[in-house]
């Protein structure tokens, strides 16, 4: 069994790694931000890239070193010297050491076909390569990490040769023996047994673990290398990297904390990873991943009526944790599969003291089954299930009535053009307003915004801010069903609504209705 008294290291290497994932480009100042966030929340080592390999990258190192970092040690990654020329006179060594960062990573060899065929170079000077790079930086006082590239493959090819490649590293001052799974293709228990061994030779204090997602495991191996005796993981926030991903640190935090019990610098922080989550989300401006384990708005989310009134009683009979540790809630979904209680717990998380047993509570969940048969989904349109909720509990007001609604869309030779016109009464006045957009809904937004903004002067603030459209029945072809989810903002919150038609535009218009609604009812309830 081992020894549980060596804290556990985190090393974030999205700055780089995660950045060789598709769709991934933070630019200087996002990498400056993230270093700061990163150090914030505790972690232990920040890799921020290769000095030299583009301007963004030198930018960064340039501006790096005025960072006031309170725990963190920057590191900057990079190669072995090249076979046949001196360490000291390495030109991609003389960069990493310029970028002025306290800890220098570097990559070598493990697998005796890199060193072979691709480096061409015999096994013996690959060693070589390896301590002499660890041994001139240290001695120009930097801690080095090597990451064993390949390492599990080296081992399965020439296990010997393998170790003799660690062992340079560590003669030449490394403080950090990283294994490397960098093709993902290792399982979990040879990936155990491979990193005991290492551990055993050398000891827990001088492993590390960096694995990739290729085949789901990252995490699990990242965990089995802790359990194995590891005592440092690299990964990325969100599991950004290239191909399938990096090991996701947001998800193998918690798992260490809470239920390995291993301690971790950043520990305390632990009830801000949702919020570290979303954070690298939006600066990589990417969706938040709703999934993710812990932090996703799924995660603690319960839409199963016997779920859902089971975590009600006892939140531990259907959550594996308490969801406020990771900064993360439990979350009731409604759908025809509710029953009265959990319709009561969504009431109560929206703001409504719904009793269970009270008559209006079956005549809700009858309007809910029926609009959910028609195509209705509630699960993103919290807006439109307050309104129904606030109708049965008679405390929806009228704001107005609408006439009529008319959209018109013309093409010129140059030009596509949507012409809304509405008629509405509000206040006891009646209003017609036309409103021109490059699109039919954006108009119809527009014509209701200028027939209602002189009655209700606060819709002002509220915009549209997402819409997304789905075809309930594909075979009816041209004439299915169609759900719009409209999301709305007023610039603090946002809220979603629904609406379903036969008709793109009418369903369109519903949950620009509800949304209006919504705004209206929120600034007379103060919701």
């Amino acid at each position: 069994m081992t020894s549980h008294t060596h804290a556990v290291r985190i090393y974030d290497t999205t700055l780089r790694d995660g950045t060789q994932g598709e769709g991934i480009s933070f630019s200087v100042t996002d990498k400056l931000l993230i270093a700061e966030r990163l150090d914030q929340f505790g972690v232990d080592y920040i890799e921020g890239g290769f000095p030299g390999s583009n301007p963004r990258d030198i930018t960064f190192f340039q501006e790096a070193r005025s960072l006031r970092l309170k725990h963190a040690r920057l590191a900057a990654f990079g190669s072995t010297r090249r076979a046949g020329v001196k360490a000291s006179d390495d030109l991609q060594l003389r960069t990493l050491l310029d970028s002025g960062m306290p800890v220098m990573t570097i990559v070598g060899k493990t697998w005796t076909l890199h060193v072979t065929d691709i480096l061409q170079t015999s096994l013996e000077e690959n060693l070589s390569m390896i301590e002499d790079s660890a041994a001139w930086l240290t001695a120009q006082g930097r801690e080095v990490i090597y990451d064993a590239e390949h390492f599990f493959d080296g081992y399965k090819t020439n296990p010997d040769y393998a170790l003799r490649t660690l062992a340079a590293a560590l003669k030449g001052g490394a403080s950090v023996l990283t294994l490397c799974d960098t093709n993902g293709g290792t399982l979990v228990d040879e990936f155990k047994t491979i990193a005991a061994r290492v551990v055993a030779e050398f000891g827990p204090e001088r492993v590390g673990v960096h694995c990739h997602n290729d085949s789901g495991l990252a995490v699990a191996l990242s965990l089995a290398g802790v359990e194995a005796g590891a005592t440092l993981v690299q990964g990325t926030v969100n599991g950004y990297g290239e191909r399938t991903g990096n090991a996701d640190l947001v998800a193998i935090l918690p798992n260490l904390l809470l239920k390995m019990h291993r301690s971790a610098h950043c520990a305390p922080k632990l009830a801000e990873l949702r919020e570290l989550s979303l954070y690298f989300d939006e600066l990589a401006n990417l969706r938040p991943n709703t999934k993710a384990p812990y932090v996703g708005a799924s995660a603690f989310a319960h839409k199963g009526g016997l779920h859902a009134n089971a975590a009600r009683k006892i939140k531990s009979s259907y959550e594996h944790i308490d969801p406020a540790l990771v900064g993360n809630r439990t979350r009731v979904l409604v759908s025809d599969m509710a029953g009265r209680s959990s319709i009561a717990m969504k009431a109560r998380e929206l703001g409504f003291d719904f009793d269970e047993k009270a008559p209006a509570m079956r005549k809700l969940i009858e309007e809910l089954k029926e609009l959910e048969f028609r195509g209705y989904e509630f699960e993103a349109a919290d807006a439109s299930l307050k309104l129904l909720l606030a109708k049965h509990l008679g405390r929806r007001s009228k704001y107005f009535d609408v006439e009529s609604y008319r959209v018109i869309v013309e093409r010129s030779k140059d030009e596509l053009v949507a012409e809304a016109t509405v008629k509405i009464t509000a206040n006891g006045q009646s209003c017609h307003t036309v409103a021109e957009g490059t699109g039919p809904v954006g108009a119809l937004d527009q014509a209701l915004r200028l027939a209602l903004e002189p009655v209700y002067p606060q819709l002002k603030d509220v915009s549209l801010s997402d819409y997304k459209v789905r075809i309930l029945d594909s075979r009816q072809h041209a004439n299915a069903r169609t759900r719009v989810l409209i999301e709305t903002t007023d610039g603090r919150q946002h809220w979603g609504t629904v609406g379903v038609s036969d008709n793109i535009i009418d369903a369109s218009w519903e949950a620009l209705r509800d949304a209006v609604d919504y705004a209206l009812m929120r600034h007379e309830q103060k919701l």
